[in-house]
Formats: C-alpha cells, sequence, structure tokens
C-alpha cells in the first residue's frame, strides 16, 4: 500500500531533511520517496502545519500486565500509545510477579513481530522490587531486557544500587533509578511547603529527592557505570546533574506533565493531582524549563501510572499516586513548546530515550523502515471517556478540550491515522 503524507515539516537532527517540508511516500512500510513531486498513492494524508518525527519512545510506562490487568493490560496500553503518538514503550516491571524471569520477558515481547507499538521490558533490579536481593540480570538481558530498574520503587539498599552497578558493567548495562529517601517521604502525600501545611497534608520534601540523588552520583562515581534517573522533580536535583554530567556517564528524564502542573492545583483535593514524585512548586517547574532548554535533562516521558477508580476514588491520604497521560502527552508537549523549541522537545522523545537505552535510532531517509509519528500541534480535540483508551480514567484532563493531537503513527509495517484524515 502507497500512502502520501504530503506537507508536512520533517523534525529528525539525524536526517538530511531536518527541518524541511516535503511529501513522504511510504511503500510497504518502508519510506520510498522523499521530496517536492506529488507522488502517487492509495492514501493521502494532508500534514500541512504538522510535524513528521522519528516513531515517539516512552522510557518508562506502568502496564499492570501480568497480575494488575485490571489497572492496564498490553492491549489497553498499546491503543493508548497509538493514539498518544508512540511507537516504542519501555515498560516497568512493577507487574505481579514482576519482570525478574526470562518467560516473564518472553511474555511481554511474544507478540511484538505483530504489534504496531514495539514493547521493550525493563526488568527488575531485585526480587519483587523489594530492593533486598539481585535478579539474574545477565540471564535477564540476553533475554531481551533493555535496562534494569525497580521502576516506581527507588533503590534503596545502598549495597545493592553498588553492587547493580558493577554487575551490569559485564555487558555495558543502564541502571535506572527513581530517587527517593523513602524513610524522608514516608506517608507523604504531596510537596512539602505552604499548600501542604494550608491543606493539612503530610509533606514530601524536596530533600527526600536530592538525597537520593546525590547518593547515586557519588556511587556512580565510586563504582563507574551507566546510570540514568527517572521523573526528577526539584530544581537543586537537576542542579545536581547538571554539574554531574561534567564528570560521569549520567543521564535523567522527567514527565511532561511535571514542569506544567504545580502544587497550588491540589487545593481541591482531587486525587488525580496525587502522584510521586509530587507537583512541586513553580520555582522547581522553572528550573525543568531551564533542564530542558539546556540539555541537563535528556529525556522527556509520559510518566503513565494508569489506576482502577478503587484505588483513586478515595480519600486524598488513601489513594494511589499516578496520572495516565500516554494520550495527552502532545498536548503536554504544545504547552511545554512556549518554553522550548519543538527541535529539542521532539529530540528528547525520539533520539535521546534510544540512546540511553542502546537502541537503534530510527531516522527519517529514504529507503529505510517507517518508524513515524505524525503530529498536528494546532488540532483541538475533546479528551473524554469516549476518547480515552486506556482501561483507567486517572486523568486531571479527562473532559477538557486539549490542543495538540498525532494523527498517524507507523512502524513495523503497521499504522494508525486518525478517522478524521
Amino acid at each position: 500500500m502507497k500512502i502520501l503524507i504530503q506537507g508536512a515539516k520533517i523534525i529528525d537532527p539525524n536526517s538530511p531533511f531536518h527541518k524541511k517540508t516535503k511529501n513522504v511516500l511510504l511503500l510497504n512500510g518502508r519510506l520510498s520517496e522523499i521530496g517536492d513531486k506529488n507522488y502517487q498513492a492509495d492514501k493521502v494524508i494532508g500534514a500541512e502545519g504538522m510535524m513528521l518525527t522519528p516513531g515517539w519512545f516512552d522510557l518508562g510506562t506502568f502496564a499492570g500486565d501480568p497480575g494488575l490487568e485490571h489497572k492496564e493490560d498490553l492491549n489497553s496500553v498499546c491503543q493508548a500509545a497509538v493514539a498518544g503518538g508512540f511507537t516504542e514503550l519501555a515498560l516497568l516491571p512493577n507487574t505481579v510477579p514482576s519482570i525478574q524471569t526470562k518467560n516473564d520477558i518472553k511474555y511481554l515481547t511474544r507478540n511484538n513481530d505483530s504489534r504496531l507499538v514495539q514493547v521493550h521490558p525493563l526488568a527488575s533490579v531485585t526480587r519483587d522490587n523489594k530492593g533486598e536481593e539481585l535478579t539474574e540480570m545477565i540471564d535477564l538481558h540476553e533475554a531481551g531486557a533493555v535496562a534494569f530498574t525497580d521502576g516506581l520503587k527507588t533503590i534503596w539498599h545502598t549495597d545493592i544500587f553498588l553492587k547493580a552497578l558493577q554487575y551490569l558493567q559485564k555487558f555495558n548495562g543502564v541502571l535506572i533509578d527513581h530517587p527517593e529517601d523513602v524513610w524522608l517521604n514516608m506517608f507523604g502525600q504531596m510537596h512539602e511547603g505552604v499548600q501542604s501545611t494550608m491543606l493539612g497534608l503530610k509533606g514530601m520534601p524536596r530533600i527526600a529527592e536530592e538525597v537520593a540523588v546525590h547518593r547515586n552520583l557519588d556511587l556512580l562515581h565510586y563504582a563507574e557505570g551507566r546510570l540514568h534517573m527517572a521523573r526528577l522533580s526539584s530544581a537543586r536535583s537537576i542542579n545536581l546533574i547538571r554539574s554531574a554530567k561534567k564528570k560521569l556517564p549520567v543521564t535523567c528524564d522527567i514527565t511532561a506533565y511535571q514542569p506544567l502542573l504545580d502544587d497550588s492545583m491540589l487545593k481541591g483535593f482531587d486525587t488525580n493531582y496525587k502522584v510521586n514524585p509530587p507537583l512541586r512548586e513553580k520555582r522547581d517547574n522553572e528550573a525543568l524549563i531551564k533542564g530542558l532548554n539546556d540539555g541537563t535533562i535528556d529525556v522527556i516521558c509520559s510518566g503513565h501510572v494508569p489506576h482502577d477508580e478503587e484505588s483513586k476514588n478515595l480519600e486524598f491520604d488513601h489513594a494511589d499516586a499516578g496520572i495516565i497521560s500516554l494520550q495527552t502527552f502532545a498536548a503536554n508537549l504544545v504547552s511545554l513548546s512556549k518554553h522550548v523549541d519543538w527541535s529539542t522537545l521532539l529530540e528528547k522523545v525520539t533520539v535521546a530515550p534510544r540512546k540511553v537505552l542502546g537502541l537503534e535510532v530510527s531516522s527519517i531517509d529514504v529507503d529505510v523502515k517507517a518508524n513515524l509519528t505524525l503530529l498536528d500541534p494546532a488540532r483541538t480535540w475533546l479528551y473524554d471517556e469516549k476518547a480515552n483508551l486506556s482501561k483507567a480514567k486517572n486523568s486531571p484532563w479527562l473532559g477538557q478540550t486539549l490542543t495538540g493531537k498525532v494523527v498517524a503513527v507507523f512502524n513495523n509495517t503497521r499504522h494508525w491515522i486518525d478517522s478524521s484524515l
């Protein structure tokens, strides 16, 4: 089948067509022609004003499959990912059981040949993500794990963290950690500050993240290896990473929503704003924006954490933390584009996450396999329960009209095109 993407602006630093507006012809899952001609095609997508990029990659999606399928399963997370613009997902291991055996890896990857969205398992560093006993990481790597993490849980055990850094050097593996001092955050519900005091909620101080970031950097300096820190939120954390990058192989990410929301939004006790790390203050958001612009922050991820109604429709202090954010990711990027240029933003969701994991970086060029996302930054759409493809509903944007939507994705000889085109 021939598909013509007509008049899209190509955003891909690895492409000879970077920042150029071209017509792109796809033939049976490959980029056949790129130029200014009106190529003959079975399907023509008028893409004026849109941006064509390498397929988006999410570095750290939570899906509850296996064991927690009532929150999200592989089918529903892939449907939400497609509609959100993602062609590849790195899945967190916080399942039941956690992703810690070869069979667990095979379960996640077994249908990749027939999927539009490719699933990449992030395997557990410790058994059951408890932080007490290392998994068989070499075996898991050989089975297809792309990196190692305890996902939504921090690697709290210092000796385990150190040994993991050393162990992974045998195959140049990447350790991913969500930095958090669990004791300082014990029983915390939101960012510690004026708002938490006014609301009478136990706070989660910045220092709980910053102490863990500092510890991780010291251990990396001592043991060497490769380290990525996930879902950072505080200004000082970004400053610590900025200084460390001058001498250490460290990378980091933030969620797309973190710089856009702050703790003042919890005044109504809406549990959809309850996340970990918590929404902080505007000065932290400004520091995150600066980190995106100067390259301190390598990757922007969705931070997709689905929960069932029974986990969210509770008193605030009993509700679980997390936001579903795959389908709202493009709208978040549009909001961020007011502060960060598009080339910088899109590099952090296409090229950078693949580099962190050592995966092949797709590019937009003639005679290469199509792995593409087509974004319409001006499109408005209603994100209601009908549009929501996740099993979960825990989004502060549900029911709102958003600006920015992905209208087509192409990968693995498969494609999805918005019905309006």
